[in-house]
């Protein structure tokens, strides 16, 4: 499954002294990936190849309370496309089978 959606980069704000940033997927594409993945994770987590600009990075997305999925963003892309909290990004994310 390759998809692809716009979202708004928020900062974890659980701990005041984390520096994770996620993205959250769209609730439809969520609920799309969940009936189709069986295979899942840690924590319930999917694998993914996720591409924003012109870096491409192998994680997971993780399920939320409200039914939709978060795609964290590493300080090396962030910091490489110049990705900023409050900021709207443009993702290709491949949904992996294991």
């Amino acid at each position: 499954m390759i998809v692809r959606f716009e979202g708004e980069v928020y900062r974890w704000e659980a701990r005041t002294d984390s520096d994770w940033y996620f993205v959250a997927l769209p609730p439809d594409l969520s609920e799309e990936i969940r009936e189709t993945q069986t295979y899942r994770r840690g924590f319930g987590g999917v694998r993914v190849d996720a591409t924003i600009g012109s870096s491409t990075w192998r994680t997971s997305i993780f399920p939320q309370t409200g039914g939709f999925y978060v795609l964290p963003l590493k300080r090396a892309v962030r910091d490489a496309e110049g990705i900023v909290p409050d900021g709207v990004v443009l993702v290709d994310l491949s949904v992996l089978d294991t």
